[in-house]
C-alpha cells in the first residue's frame, strides 16, 4: 500500500517543531527515526495532513550524568545504548535490553524515544524504563512537564504524551550503592518479538533484599510490574524459596490473554521460567 498524501515541514528548533505542529491544527506527527511511523503511512493506519520531522533537533540529543541521574535525548539511536560508557556505566540494563531489540539496521535508525512513546507491548525499552523507575521530560504548548513511568504507559499503544507534546529525554535516576539489574527474554529467534521478557532490579542489604522491582513485557498492554512478587521478596534472602514463592506470585501479577501464537497460560509459564533464571542469576551475584 501508499500512504495517503501528505505535507512535509523540517523542524529546526523545539519551538518550531510546535509551532508548525500548532499550525497544523493537530492534524500532523512527528517524524524521528520513522521506523513506527514509516510503516504507519504506508498502512493508511495514520494519515496527517503534514509530517513534522524533529530528528534534526539538538534539544533532543545527548547522554549526560549528573547527581539527578542519567538523561538520555529521545533522539539517542539504540545502537547508542548498546555503546555509551555512560549508559553501561549507570543503567546497565538498557544495554543488555538493547542486544534483544531487532537487529543492527534498525538499532542504528531507531530511536530510544520513539520507541518509548510508540509504547509497543512487546518492546524490551518499556519494561525496562519502568523497573528503573524513569521520569519522562514532555514539552508542548502549555509548558513542560515530568511524568514517571508508573504514569506513561496508558494502555496498548497509549501514553500520557498529549496531542502536540515533544518527549524531550528520559531521565533514570541514581540507583543505590550495590543495586543489581538484569534483563532477559524468551523469543523464537534472536530479533523477533519476545514471547516473554523480563527486567529486574534488586537492593540487597546485609545478605536479603530491600528493595526490587520486577517488571514484564509481552504479557499484557503496557509493561507489567509484578507487585505482588515483589512484595514477597522484600525482606527475604534470595534463596530458592524465595524464588519459587515470587515464581508462584506471578498469577496474581499477570492474567496474558491467548493469541494465535501462544496461550496465555503458556505465556504465564515461560514468565515463571524466566523469572526463576534471572533470580537465580541475580543471587549469585549476591553470594
Amino acid at each position: 500500500m501508499k500512504p495517503s498524501p501528505f505535507g512535509y515541514r523540517l523542524a529546526e528548533s523545539l519551538e518550531h517543531a510546535l509551532e508548525l505542529h500548532s499550525e497544523s491544527a493537530g492534524d500532523a506527527i512527528w517524524l524521528a527515526g520513522g521506523h513506527s511511523v514509516v510503516p504507519s503511512l504506508a498502512l493508511r493506519l495514520q494519515a496527517p495532513a503534514v509530517l513534522v520531522d524533529i530528528s534534526r533537533l539538538p534539544e533532543l540529543s545527548g547522554i549526560t550524568y549528573d547527581d539527578c541521574g542519567l538523561r538520555i535525548g529521545a533522539l539517542t539511536r539504540h545502537a547508542e545504548i548498546l555503546s555509551h560508557p555512560l549508559v553501561a556505566s549507570h543503567a546497565p540494563m538498557l544495554v543488555e535490553a538493547a542486544r534483544f531489540v531487532a537487529h543492527p539496521a534498525i538499532r542504528n535508525r531507531a530511536t530510544f524515544g520513539g520507541n518509548l512513546a510508540l509504547a509497543d507491548p512487546a518492546s524490551e525499552f518499556p519494561a525496562v524504563v519502568r523497573c528503573l523507575g524513569a521520569v519522562f521530560d514532555i514539552v508542548g504548548p502549555e509548558g513542560e512537564r515530568e511524568v514517571s513511568a508508573e504514569d506513561f504507559f496508558l494502555d496498548l499503544y497509549t501514553t500520557a504524551i498529549e496531542p502536540g507534546e515533544i518527549l524531550r529525554s528520559i531521565l533514570i535516576p541514581s540507583a543505590p550503592l550495590g543495586t543489581l539489574t538484569a534483563f532477559d527474554e524468551l523469543a523464537r529467534r534472536h530479533g523477533d518479538f519476545a514471547m516473554v521478557g523480563t527486567a529486574v532490579r534488586i537492593v540487597p542489604r546485609a545478605g536479603a533484599i530491600e528493595d526490587v522491582g520486577i517488571c514484564f513485557h509481552s504479557v499484557g498492554a503496557t509493561p507489567m510490574r509484578a507487585r505482588a512478587a515483589e512484595e514477597l521478596l522484600r525482606g527475604r534472602p534470595l534463596d530458592r524459596a524465595a524464588i519459587r514463592s515470587a515464581q508462584e506470585a506471578l498469577s496474581l501479577d499477570l492474567d496474558p490473554m491467548d493469541d494465535p501464537t501462544l496461550s496465555g497460560a503458556t505465556r504465564l509459564h515461560l514468565a515463571r521460567v524466566l523469572l526463576g533464571r534471572i533470580l537465580a542469576r541475580l543471587a549469585e551475584q549476591m553470594d
